[in-house]
């Protein structure tokens, strides 16, 4: 298994085996490790690395686009000499994945979306609103994703690993973090799905 930097200060965790890398992007606040199970479940190489402004890889930028992120991938699989990958997105990471697809089509021997956003309604639309004003007082960042992404049911009986997620959503700079999320919270469905192909 490799743990690296890559040259634009991306880090990532490489665990090489059979060709056509899968690539896993994590969601807004949490980092790498988030994939810890996976990673070495699959028979193929697995690449997980820390999105901008996550984990250990820095946030520069003033100002961010899905853009940014989608250099930032590219130019980590264009280093290790990655050609095609499967690609899965969770979350923000599921929008990463739909703008690098757009950008990079070719690329891709697969594209998998997990709990992706589409045409929110207004109702839906002033949910996130109000927890992106919530976050921006906030000086650190709250457990309700938990709530959100886990049963109750699972919480209880998954105490230990709920800990563990919340150590690591507790370790976001939240000034990077509200700069992220509000792409999230922003994000209108404007990616030109047509250049997205089999």
């Amino acid at each position: 298994m490799i743990n690296a930097f890559d040259s634009k200060g991306t880090y990532y965790q490489l665990n090489k085996k059979k060709e056509l890398p899968i690539v896993l992007i994590h969601g807004v606040g949490l980092d790498h490790e988030i994939w810890e199970y996976q990673f070495n479940s699959f028979e193929n190489t697995v690449l997980t690395y820390d999105i901008l402004g996550h984990g250990k890889t820095p946030l520069e930028a003033g100002r961010i686009t899905f853009d940014d992120f989608a250099t930032q991938l590219i130019n980590l699989i264009d280093e290790l000499d990655i050609g095609k990958i499967h690609l899965v997105g969770f979350s923000i990471g599921s929008l990463i994945a739909r703008n690098f697809a757009t950008k990079y089509n070719d690329r891709l021997q697969t594209l998998t979306l997990l709990s992706s956003i589409f045409k929110r309604s207004n109702q839906q639309q002033k949910i996130v609103d109000d927890r992106f004003e919530k976050s921006k007082n906030s000086s650190k960042m709250s457990n309700d994703a938990l709530v959100r992404w886990f049963t109750e049911d699972y919480l209880k009986k998954n105490q230990e690993r709920s800990e563990w997620i919340s150590s690591i959503l507790s370790r976001n700079n939240m000034k990077n973090f509200n700069k992220i999320y509000e792409l999230f919270v922003k994000h209108k469905d404007d990616e030109d799905f047509k250049k997205i192909k089999n």
